[in-house]
């Protein structure tokens, strides 16, 4: 376990990468990135629930055309209903983003429906929890066919797009999991440390090309209370947890902020900025922290669960909003426990 004095050189490391991270995004717009968003047109993957739902209303709200993509037909045309009122104007494709037939499709009906793309989220992500070896082949599969594949299929689609037309954002969901590793989920972080490395790796292809007109953005969240813990794989042997959760309207609002102003890599918030920049400077004891605390939370604390592999290969009709309701599930969790055993 942790001790005190490599628990103070942590916290040093926290304020140290806090104080480097520079400024969160701002949830509130001013009048000319406001104006901006008018008229513009996002591709967002998996919009059905938290981070893409949430992306997407918050675009209506500024009047852009947002194309909804993710597996849940009738979700997303409840989504585009919102989208509709709030002051949007929406398009609903089914798409699974693991078939590169269908983000061909996805990329024809954005330009047949709206004439260009401005900006293509890879948003859609899925998870898997558990010791390595006891999560099955086929589940690890199904990760990486959505959250690497599926970002490859939709950046190469938008990439010869934006080249055509001249200009165009290209904004990737990561995860805090593509700079720091953690245990129990080896396969999703693999995943995530994949899609940072596409970005840097078109980063440097866009300057080599001379495409300053054309920008691919990593944002890498901290975890958030997002249904994405209803829906993950999970082998762990207890209910899906994770410290000191974000509030997933602060993700929105950095993902809508990093398209209007593109730059190479953004992790938001304090805790996502510390733990990179922890990462960086220390790896080996980065690394040692971050397991010894998951481990504690996921497979010493958590409740009992019984195995599932999620969303993975069947979407579920439940888990549809922006927020999950994870911390409020955990508070629950551990008011029971300490209540049964004092601890």
């Amino acid at each position: 376990m942790i001790r005190r004095e490599t628990f103070a050189a942590v916290l040093a490391m926290v304020m140290l990468g806090a104080s480097l991270g520079g400024c969160a995004a701002p949830s509130q717009l001013m009048q000319n990135e406001r104006q901006w968003l008018v008229g513009r047109t996002y591709v967002v993957t998996g919009a059905s629930s938290g981070f893409g739902r949430g992306v997407a209303l918050k675009l209506a709200s500024h009047g852009s055309n947002v194309v909804l993509a993710a597996r849940r037909t009738e979700v997303l045309k409840e989504v585009a209903a919102e989208v509709r009122a709030a002051g949007g104007t929406p398009l609903v494709v089914a798409t699974d983003v693991s078939k590169s037939d269908d983000m061909e499709r996805l990329a024809r009906a954005a330009i047949n429906g709206f004439g260009r793309i401005d900006v293509w989220i890879n948003n859609a992500g899925v998870g898997a929890i558990g010791r390595f070896e006891d999560v099955p082949l086929r589940d690890y599969d199904r990760v990486i066919d959505v959250n690497l594949k599926g970002v490859v299929y939709g950046s190469h689609t938008a990439m010869r797009l934006f080249r055509q037309q001249g200009f165009g954002t290209i904004v990737n969901i990561s995860s805090v999991e593509g700079e720091v590793p953690l245990a129990y989920q080896a396969i999703y972080s693999a995943s995530k440390h994949a899609v940072n490395g596409l970005g840097a790796a078109l980063n440097q292809e866009l300057r080599l090309n001379n495409l300053g007109s054309i920008r691919v953005v990593t944002v890498m969240p901290w975890a958030a209370d997002t249904p994405f813990f209803e829906h993950t794989a999970n082998y762990s042997g207890g209910t899906p947890r994770m410290i000191l959760m974000d509030d997933p309207q602060k993700v929105v609002d950095a993902i809508v902020w990093s398209s209007i102003h593109p730059t190479k890599e953004v992790a938001v918030g304090w805790k996502a900025q510390a733990a990179v920049t922890a990462h960086r400077l220390l790896p080996n004891l980065t690394e040692h922290i971050a397991g010894d605390i998951y481990h504690r939370v996921q497979i010493e604390t958590a409740p009992p669960a019984p195995p599932t592999s999620g969303t993975l290969h069947q979407p579920m009709r439940s888990g549809t909003t922006v927020e999950g309701g994870v911390r409020e599930r955990m508070r629950r969790e551990d008011q029971e426990r300490r209540e049964r055993y004092g601890s």
